[in-house]
């Protein structure tokens, strides 16, 4: 039976289980917290964004898991710089240009910051001056760093990103470097 490993990716953990030699001293992956041979990725997370990263040892399920024909909803915890405001969040309701084109309509809403949030170990950089809030986002593709282009492209910079569900799989209540297997 195929198993799937929900993972709690820790920020700037290269979402791979080799680095660069160059690099290796300073870079952490996923070989610094996951000891399971047979299990890969199925798709990714940005060095610089955290949360819910899938693992599994089934080929197919890790293709069906990552290819963007197969639409799976990934949902974002979003911490933007300023206070994002309605206009802001329709337009991600309604998809944004990239440069890349536009994007698919996503679920978007302002929301409180959690209570159950861990603090980011380098903190994110904080400006007297300028607020901060938070949002969620769903979204059915997968471009690069797509997240963070969206909200730049309504204003709005992205300085915190976790991802807290893939389809039907939670990232729940697993802490950053954590993991809990599952049956697919």
């Amino acid at each position: 039976m195929s198993q799937i490993l929900l993972f709690n990716k820790p920020f700037n953990v290269l979402c791979q289980f080799t680095d660069d030699a160059q690099y290796k001293a300073q870079r952490q992956t996923l070989a610094d917290y996951i000891q399971r041979p047979g299990f890969y990725a199925a798709g990714r997370l940005d060095r610089d964004s955290e949360g819910l990263l899938l693992l599994t040892d089934d080929g197919k399920l890790q293709q069906r898991i990552s290819d963007p024909k197969f639409k799976a909803e990934k949902t974002y915890l979003v911490q933007v710089e300023g206070d994002i405001d309605a206009a802001a969040l329709e337009r991600l309701r309604k998809g944004v240009d990239l440069k890349d084109g536009p994007t698919r309509p996503a679920k978007a809403r302002k929301v409180h910051e959690p209570k159950w949030l861990w603090q980011r170990n380098p903190p994110i950089r904080e400006r007297r001056n300028i607020p901060t809030s938070w949002i969620e986002l769903s979204i059915r593709e997968g471009r690069n760093r797509q997240v963070r282009r969206m909200t730049a492209a309504v204003g709005f910079p992205t300085l915190r990103l976790i991802r807290t569900r893939i389809g039907d799989w939670k990232l729940g209540n697993l802490k950053p470097g954590e993991s809990a297997l599952r049956d697919a």
